[in-house]
């Protein structure tokens, strides 16, 4: 395109600047959430809740699986951070 399409583009660029600032927001906010630490973490949160008394075995069941399922889409998208243990 050029200079010609840049300078014509010039007023567009806070739009493509912000777009790809959310873009780096979201990609880090699926790396914090798809992080194995950090479902782990989780996990042994839950647990704790649960021998609390904080939650019942069937909310303990529901939540484990969906952060078990969290953490195999993570490791198997390739979105782990290799800080794995």
């Amino acid at each position: 395109m050029g200079l010609i399409g840049e300078v014509l583009l010039l007023p567009f660029a806070p739009v493509r600047g912000s777009a790809w600032a959310i873009r780096q927001v979201l990609r880090e906010a699926e790396r914090i959430y798809y992080d194995p630490a950090t479902v782990r973490a989780e996990l042994a949160r839950l647990e704790e809740q649960l021998q609390a008394g904080e939650i019942t075995e069937e909310e303990f069941d529901r939540r484990e699986d969906e952060l078990l399922d969290r953490l195999e889409t993570g490791m198997h998208s390739g979105r782990s951070t290799g800080e794995e243990t």
